[in-house]
């Protein structure tokens, strides 16, 4: 049996400040760092094979952080931007309340909660999924057929993405779904790839 962990980011200066992240590099806010130590604390009973992130900072250090709190800081870690959170365009660094009021609450939530609407300049959640799946599929899960134990540290809408195709969910289903940072989500899989189980750690 195989287990997947997912690990969004601890909580960014960004996210404490209540601004559109996509793919703006920014580090961890205090509290992310706790969160990622936390999140060590919840893994120490597990032996990762290899681990997987996006380019961008904040996973990055959750995933570091992780591993330095389980002592397992010399097992193979690929970065790939396929899993960085999705593009916000021009939304990208605007405060979310601010841009409510710019453009409407309505509008801002189908920017950030639809399934195939982008935001100006930006990704919708399927552009999102159309790079994490494909890399998911031809880089990760092949691991997961071989039984490993796999760490992937990402963000709330790569990994909606990807839980999206883990469990099945409609395109309505996944608008609800929602990611907390820095907590871990176990999967379990069979040799065939299929989710036999999964929680929150």
């Amino acid at each position: 049996m195989a287990r997947l962990v997912l690990l969004r980011h601890g909580e960014s200066q960004w996210n404490l400040e209540n601004r559109f992240t996509g793919w703006v590099d920014v580090p961890l806010s205090l509290r992310g760092v706790q969160e990622a130590k936390n999140s060590g604390d919840k893994l120490r009973g597990f032996t990762f094979d290899r681990a997987f992130t996006s380019v961008l900072i904040r996973a990055n250090d959750t995933l570091r952080l992780v591993l330095e709190a389980i002592g397992q800081t010399k097992i193979p870690i690929e970065k790939d931007k396929a899993l960085n959170e999705r593009l916000y365009g021009e939304l990208q660094g605007l405060n979310k309340a601010e841009t409510a009021k710019k453009y409407g609450e309505d509008q801002v939530k189908i920017w950030r909660r639809s399934f195939d609407v982008r935001p100006p300049g930006g990704e919708s959640l399927k552009d999102t999924a159309d790079r994490v799946l494909p890399y998911y599929e031809t880089k990760i899960k092949p691991y997961l057929l071989k039984g490993e134990t796999i760490l992937i540290a990402a963000h709330g809408n790569s990994l909606r993405a990807l839980v999206m195709q883990l469990e099945q969910l409609s395109k309505e289903q996944v608008l609800e779904l929602n990611i907390p940072t820095g907590v871990p989500l176990l999967y379990e899989l069979d040799s065939s790839g299929k989710v036999l189980s999964h929680r929150y750690l």
